[in-house]
């Protein structure tokens, strides 16, 4: 359940604006306006979500986040919200254990729907399977460890949702849309690739030093997960 929130914004209209469209519609909210604020808030509050900007003073959006990481509140989600909206910033965020990236301008009502879509795999039922395999690959949802061939393979947040994802619909074509809905829960703006970096960053991880190789591009289509030895 997310109630509170915590704005990091240092631009007055804006902060004021994001707290007002929050707490009309039920959300308790608090501004800082640079980095230490926002870490003293999230220590003295009961902080569920983090709305950050990336340029700040003093310290940037990216330093803030991986503050938070340091300081044991890995399970507070975090949204950016930022003028930089190329690939490469949205990589960097999500890589920082970013759960969103929003990129401004953007509706409220956009905003709204990011937040709840993070609500939503915040509040997710434990998974109906507790491990997750095809051939040497297992991912066990119990302790969020990935291993092939018995090597344990750290993957970054986004890089886990991917891979469960996969594993989920092995044997499927699934489309970058599919990908983006369900291991996001919304679509990003389709002209980033951000779908095939991330796929790229699994394929390194999972197939690059092992065989068969797992993780394969239908032309036009999108990605499947499958065992070309048919040893699921």
């Amino acid at each position: 359940m997310i109630h509170n929130i915590l704005i990091v914004e240092d631009e007055y209209n804006v902060a004021t604006f994001i707290k007002k469209g929050l707490e009309e519609v039920g959300y308790n909210s608090f501004i800082a306006y640079d980095g230490q604020t926002a870490i003293d808030l999230l220590i003295q509050k009961d902080i569920d979500l983090i709305l950050l900007d990336v340029i700040l003073p003093g310290m940037s959006g990216y330093e803030i986040a991986e503050k938070v990481k340091s300081l044991g509140f890995e399970t507070v989600p975090i949204i950016f919200l930022s003028a930089l909206g190329s690939t490469e910033n949205i990589i960097k965020g999500l890589d920082i254990g970013a759960d969103d990236y929003l990129s401004k301008p953007f509706k409220f009502k956009e905003l709204l729907a990011r937040i709840r879509a993070v609500a939503r795999r915040k509040n997710k039922a434990v998974p109906d399977t507790s491990l997750l395999k095809i051939a040497d690959l297992v991912l066990n949802n119990d302790t969020k460890i990935v291993k092939r061939n018995n090597t344990e393979i750290k993957l970054t947040s986004t890089e886990y949702r991917l891979l469960e994802y996969l594993l989920k619909n092995k044997n499927k074509v699934l489309s970058r849309v599919d990908i983006l809905e369900h291991v996001w829960d919304i679509n990003f703006n389709m002209g980033t690739n951000v779908v095939d970096v991330y796929v790229n960053y699994l394929r390194n991880k999972i197939d690059k030093s092992y065989s068969p190789k797992l993780i394969q591009t239908v032309v036009g289509m999108g990605y499947i997960l499958k065992n070309p030895d048919n040893e699921n």
